[in-house]
């Protein structure tokens, strides 16, 4: 489903991002991404959006080149993959409803399948009580599963996640990690970037490793422990 080739990504100021790696991830697929801050893995996500684009080789999404799409054709792309961010990045002068509803709106879906399908995700979640909140009212947690409704709420086969637990506490990160994994159980593949060595280590899925820019070790129900601090 997605596949790079000898991608390597060098910035304009000689910073490396990515070298030479090359990796496959099935669809349906549970990755993390694990690293030390600077070891290439937001490059790695950026470069599946195509908010970048590499400086050699080749990205792949279900057979079709992220690299060689013409501009007219990366929002569809986009409307492939699901975000979700550590700081949340919710609209602070919208309710809960409104800013799963954004996601929809944003692409033209009728008002009528707008109606249907919020409450569903919200539901999904569990903050289906919360949707005439703002954000400054919820916890962190709240917030994170808006993040995630809103995310979600267009059935993208794709979910990144950068961080979802890095502001939140050991319980509530449990709880956001069971809404991900659910997700991940009703087909949606995910790549999740995290530096929470406890999430990985207990949740046993496929781990690949990052370290200045380089796969150094890529094991199903791997671990984090692999001496990276």
């Amino acid at each position: 489903m997605i596949q790079f080739f000898n991608v390597t990504k060098k910035f304009d100021n000689g910073t490396l991002g990515l070298e030479n790696i090359s990796v496959s991830i099935n669809r349906g697929e549970f990755v993390f991404l694990v690293g030390p801050s600077g070891a290439g893995k937001s490059t790695f996500t950026r470069l599946l959006i195509r908010e970048l684009l590499p400086t050699n080789g080749q990205i792949m999404l279900d057979g079709k080149s992220i690299i060689r799409m013409k501009s007219k054709e990366i929002p569809d792309l986009r409307r492939k993959i699901g975000f979700v961010f550590q700081d949340f990045r919710l609209l602070q002068d919208r309710t809960v409803y409104e800013n799963a509803a954004f996601a929809l709106e944003a692409v033209g879906t009728p008002i009528s399948e707008v109606k249907k399908r919020v409450p569903a995700v919200l539901e999904m979640v569990g903050i289906g009580d919360k949707y005439d909140c703002f954000p400054e009212e919820l916890s962190g947690g709240e917030q994170q599963r808006v993040a995630i409704a809103r995310a979600i709420v267009n059935n993208p086969s794709i979910l990144l996640a950068d961080e979802p637990t890095g502001n939140l506490d050991p319980d509530t990160s449990l709880e956001i990690m069971k809404i991900i994994n659910d997700i991940n159980k009703r087909g949606t593949t995910i790549i999740m970037a995290t530096h929470d060595s406890e999430i990985v280590n207990k949740m046993r899925k496929r781990v690949i490793v990052l370290n200045k820019g380089a796969i150094i070790k890529d094991e199903l129900k791997g671990g984090y422990d692999y001496g990276i601090q």
